[in-house]
């Protein structure tokens, strides 16, 4: 939602965190209603103004737009997160855990062989190699990815692989059937 990065911004304020980066408060505001009203002008002013389609149209076309991108974002992280042998850790056992033995705990990887499924989600589905590495752009993730498996196998530590697209999905519904036992 956008009223959702108002809250959050009034969040960090009360924390300390915005003037702990030596940002002022009204001037951050002020940048984020520019840039969400560029944003509506571009994505809904611009086609209403140069295009046949009616308002209504257009906000049919922009809401549809944003729910079918939820859905496929939901989905990637979905088969990324909340698979078998994927672990949802407490707060106690993460804050207690080495950083990047928790991303190898709590990510998986999936489908790294499909070529237009990694172009497609930008690389989303390694996710693993996203959580350690994220400074490096996805189309590295690919070479990463093998080495990244090798070590942690070498030491011990879980790397979390689903083979396909389809393979996760049933992971994933294994997983949801086994978190709603009681």
């Amino acid at each position: 939602m956008m009223a959702n990065d108002f809250s959050r911004l009034i969040r960090y304020n009360k924390e300390g965190l915005v003037r702990g980066q030596n940002y002022n408060i009204s001037y951050e505001y002020f940048k984020m209603v520019i840039r969400k009203l560029v944003y509506l002008l571009i994505i809904i002013g611009l086609p209403i103004w140069l295009s046949n389609f009616t308002w209504i149209q257009v906000l049919i076309g922009f809401f549809l737009m944003h729910w079918v991108a939820s859905i496929i974002l939901s989905f990637v992280f979905q088969m990324a997160h909340v698979v078998e042998g994927v672990d949802q850790p407490s707060n106690d056992v993460a804050e207690s855990t080495n950083w990047y033995v928790h991303q190898l705990n709590t990510t998986a990887d999936f489908a790294r062989n499909s070529t237009f499924l990694s172009w497609y989600v930008g690389g989303l589905n390694y996710q693993i190699e996203h959580h350690l590495f994220q400074n490096i752009c996805h189309v590295h993730y690919k070479n990463i990815a093998p080495i990244v498996e090798e070590l942690a196998l070498e030491y011990g530590y879980p790397y979390n692989l689903k083979p396909s697209f389809y393979n996760a999905l049933v992971s994933h519904i294994q997983m949801l059937k086994e978190l709603g036992r009681p």
